[in-house]
């Protein structure tokens, strides 16, 4: 178990998240399946050329669930009663296929419940495309966000 009991995070604090994740065809592919998501923008190479982005871009909700997964060992791996909520969930750049994602999150508020054994914890999580290949072959330079949300999940408490 890695993940933090309620008393370990602290409001204020930024988790920068050490796994990253290029995303494949294949990811986005099996998502949008197992989803019944068939949106062409995500799967049909020709319509997809014919949008503003050029190419197929990776289905939003991957990225994001992608981004939860990501952030689990450095927050609630073994420590989470349940996730309560996905809030304020924006998706400001596209992902294409061979993107690599990097994740922060940063803990916004944290309240202990009236039983005294668990506490909700909110993190603000960001995802950022680490710097590659911009949609028409030129160099991008920093990291753009891709995907931001607000997560709020009920916690363990320390044994005592």
């Amino acid at each position: 178990m890695t993940g933090r009991y309620f008393e370990e995070f602290e409001v204020g604090e930024t988790i920068e998240h050490d796994k990253r994740r290029t995303i494949s065809e294949a990811d986005n592919q099996s998502f949008c399946d197992l989803t019944m998501n068939q949106q062409p923008l995500h799967l049909d190479a020709d319509f997809a050329a014919d949008t503003e982005f050029g190419q197929r871009v990776v289905n939003g909700l991957y990225t994001m669930s992608l981004a939860v997964g990501l952030t689990i060992p450095d927050t609630t791996d073994g420590t989470v009663v349940a996730n309560l909520s996905y809030d304020s969930v924006e998706h400001p750049s596209p992902v294409f296929h061979g993107d690599t994602i990097r994740v922060q999150s940063t803990v916004t508020d944290t309240r202990e419940t009236s039983d005294g054994e668990r506490g909700t914890v909110t993190m603000h999580v960001e995802v950022f495309k680490v710097a590659g290949t911009a949609p028409d072959g030129t160099a991008e330079t920093g990291e753009p966000l891709v995907c931001e949300f607000d997560r709020t999940a009920l916690v363990r408490k320390r044994e005592r």
